[in-house]
């Protein structure tokens, strides 16, 4: 009977190891970067990683992990986005109320444009030819022409927006975080069409988008969101770690990646577009709540640091000071 139960139990833990391995994602590297300063979003472009981080850009070679340069005078610095047909990038810097915009190739900070209060994500739109940025203290949206390089529009919204992802037809779909909605922007005529309430999905901060099965993916407090962007209805939830301030998506894996800030990275699989599946809490580090994935060789990067020990209750964790990094979570074969 012993040896019955053993073998059971030899079972049980191989199919929990296997259970547990099965997105195959393992933080396989971290870049370390030396300058000090908080950190926010992280995004990558043509092999190079570009990571926010206290009043600069860093830029680091994808694959070596080796400083290429940075972004200067990014005070304050969210987001970054990028507009590769005129080979321009662009940074919402929320202390200055405005965004940089830099040349791809050199770096070169080509002019700044004045924002609302405290820009924070930020993208460019393809469909409009426009770079938006969400801003958190004014509650509103600033549509920035990318040809004239000038505020065209502002947009206001019912609350403080997080992060705005576009359907590649003219609708923009932002996390309202402090009203626990999505608001659906017609980016031509610049207004708000609709307000998607997600509950019972809780300060929604990370946005993505399958532009193939309609589906939105909204990051929450323990929850992942899955909502139809055409009806605005709430397709699923799914829980995810603690602390989600990021969410990316896979299209050719259809893996859905929300980074959780109390060191996990949970991994979703898109089965069809009405189900889905945790298959993966990938451990990373406290403090790596922001992402990005690379859809070329499927790698997902995550800023991080260490984090003081003994936090009095209430109060943010402080970093301890040059151990900011780059974690890169890597699927194995």
């Amino acid at each position: 009977m012993k040896q019955l139960v053993y073998f059971l139990a030899i079972i049980v833990i191989c199919y929990s190891a296997n259970a547990q391995s099965k997105s195959g994602y393992s933080v396989a590297k971290s870049y370390k970067i030396a300058s000090s300063g908080g950190w926010d979003y992280i995004a990558v472009c043509q092999n190079k990683i570009y990571a926010s981080h206290g009043t600069q850009v860093n830029v680091l070679d994808e694959s070596t992990g080796d400083s290429v340069g940075f972004i200067p005078n990014t005070n304050g610095v969210h987001g970054i986005a990028f507009n590769i047909p005129a080979n321009k990038g662009y940074t919402s810097n929320g202390r200055t109320n405005n965004v940089s915009v830099f040349d791809l190739k050199t770096n070169e900070v080509l002019k700044q444009i004045t924002t609302g209060e405290n820009p924070d994500a930020i993208m460019y739109d393809a469909f409009s030819n426009s770079i938006i940025t969400c801003n958190g203290r004014s509650h509103d949206l600033s549509v920035i022409d990318a040809t004239s390089e000038q505020v065209i529009a502002t947009i206001p919204l019912e609350g403080k927006p997080e992060t705005a992802v576009s359907d590649g037809a003219g609708k923009i779909y932002v996390n309202i975080e402090d009203k626990n909605k999505i608001a659906v922007v017609d980016i031509i005529n610049r207004k708000v069409l609709e307000s998607w309430s997600i509950a019972p999905g809780d300060g929604p901060t990370g946005l993505a988008i399958d532009l193939a099965t309609h589906r939105l993916f909204a990051g929450c407090e323990k929850l992942l969101m899955v909502i139809d962007s055409k009806t605005g209805k709430v397709v699923d939830k799914l829980t995810i770690g603690d602390g989600c301030d990021g969410v990316a998506f896979d299209n050719g894996l259809k893996y859905i990646f929300a980074s959780c800030g109390e060191g996990k990275l949970t991994i979703i699989h898109e089965i069809s577009g009405d189900k889905f599946e945790v298959i993966d809490n990938v451990p990373t580090k406290r403090s790596a709540r922001t992402i990005t994935v690379d859809e070329k060789n499927h790698e997902v990067f995550l800023p991080a640091a260490e984090m003081q020990p003994n936090t009095p209750a209430g109060q943010r964790p402080q970093m301890v000071p040059g151990t900011f990094q780059v974690l890169v979570a890597a699927k194995k074969g």
